[in-house]
């Protein structure tokens, strides 16, 4: 497990997505959302998704069944994030929404006091496969607008990342790159520019190296 921007447990400390955690199967149905269902959310577009993806990607480094949650404030800034393996056999909502309102309790206070909430949760799902919608992101989509309830946040985006890239769901934007196989880029690491001088100014600039 790994966190981000909190102090964080080990990952043995986790809360295990087991079988055993799991509600009878024989009496309650999958919780999941169809993409329609998602899409007619209303949830609230990323201004910048590919930057959101890619500080997560370097921040977490997840490989395929791994959940990245993050917070986000109303500037879009990162405030806190927790990334964590899916342990399940099964894709259930209830399972999903349990493991993400833990990762929200340890790294962010909760917002349940505000009339409205101001800081928003989203979730980044590293998986196999294609980019389009399964049974299984529908599970996710139920477990983070569950656990974005109780825990007093917006709920947000969904993003899956595949070997194809990355997909926000529900809203047909993604990119080439990361992908679930990507190494990721340097957190911050600026892009060297090339100092341009001419006439006077290359001149000085002559005389200040021959010194």
């Amino acid at each position: 497990m790994t966190f981000g921007f909190a102090p964080s447990a080990a990952a043995s400390s986790s809360e295990p997505l087991s079988a055993a955690a799991m509600p009878d199967s024989s009496d309650l149905p999958t919780r999941m959302l169809e993409l329609s269902e998602w899409s007619a959310a209303e949830i609230p577009l990323l201004r910048n998704p590919r930057e959101v993806v890619s500080g997560l990607h370097s921040r977490h480094r997840p490989t395929p069944a791994t959940a990245v949650v993050a917070v986000l404030d109303p500037e879009e800034r990162v405030r806190a994030s927790a990334s964590f393996a899916r342990r399940a056999s099964a894709a259930d909502g209830w399972v999903f929404r349990n493991a993400l309102l833990a990762q929200l309790r340890r790294v962010i206070p909760h917002d349940l006091r505000r009339r409205t909430p101001v800081r928003t949760a989203v979730l980044l799902y590293c998986r196999e496969g294609d980019a389009r919608w399964t049974q299984e992101d529908g599970a996710w989509m139920w477990g983070l607008r569950d656990a974005c309830t109780l825990h007093g946040l917006r709920c947000g985006a969904y993003i899956t990342l595949t070997r194809d890239g990355w997909q926000v769901l529900g809203e047909g934007r993604g990119g080439r790159r990361p992908t679930a196989s990507s190494q990721p880029e340097g957190l911050g690491d600026p892009e060297p520019r090339q100092p341009r001088a001419s006439g006077a100014a290359s001149e000085a600039l002559r005389r200040v190296a021959a010194r």
